[in-house]
Order: structure tokens, then C-alpha cells, then sequence
């Protein structure tokens, strides 16, 4: 059974960096499609990054420059770094991990930018 933890997230202000993980239990972890997504109340769930096992990335376009997605194999967990934070980065995120076409997702971590 794979499970996922989010963390790091919190109040920033605009412009502000944060750094959110997501650690994994399970293997092979390396072999995992891993995505982050972010939603607000009425709102669709967004794709917001997405790295493959052999560290290809891709981004929504909006947020390419900003954001960054990364993966660290020996840890089992999945970054995202956030920079230049706008207030239409308010959101909770969630950690989405696909293995052997299952979907897993973590419990979410809330992020709000404000003054």
C-alpha cells in the first residue's frame, strides 16, 4: 500500500519561497510517476508539475519559471519548490503518485500567500 505525506506548507508573503515535500512509502519508488496538484474550494483539482522516473519534468505553463518539481530516489520523496509566491498560489496541494496505473494521493498541505 502506498502512502503519501505532504508537508511544508504555510503562510507566505507575495513573493516569498516555499518549499513543499511529499515522502512516499513503498517501492520502487524510483520506477513512480510523480505529480503535485493544487485545488481551492469549487474549484478543479490543477496539475501543477510532474516528474517521470528517469527525472523528465513538465509543468503547467503558467506557473513554468516559478516552480520547480524534483525527486529524490534514496528518500523516497518528491519536492516542490515555489518561488515569487502570488496570492493565486493560494491553495491546499497534493502529492499524486502513479505506479503500475494506480493513482495514490496524499492528504494535502494548505499554502496561502498574503500580505
Amino acid at each position: 500500500q502506498v502512502q503519501l505525506v505532504e508537508s511544508g506548507g504555510g503562510l507566505v508573503h507575495p513573493g516569498g519561497s516555499l518549499r513543499l515535500s511529499c515522502a512516499a512509502s513503498g517501492s520502487p519508488f524510483s520506477f513512480w510517476y510523480m505529480r503535485w496538484y493544487r485545488q481551492n474550494p469549487g474549484k478543479q483539482r490543477e496539475l501543477v508539475a510532474a516528474i517521470g522516473p528517469g527525472d523528465t519534468t513538465t509543468y503547467s505553463d503558467s506557473l513554468k519559471g516559478r516552480f520547480t518539481i524534483s525527486r529524490d530516489n534514496a528518500k523516497n520523496t518528491v519536492y516542490l519548490q515555489m518561488n515569487d509566491l502570488k496570492p493565486e498560489d493560494t491553495a491546499v496541494y497534493y502529492c499524486n503518485a502513479e505506479s503500475n496505473s494506480d493513482r495514490y494521493w496524499g492528504q494535502g498541505t494548505q499554502v496561502t500567500v498574503s500580505s
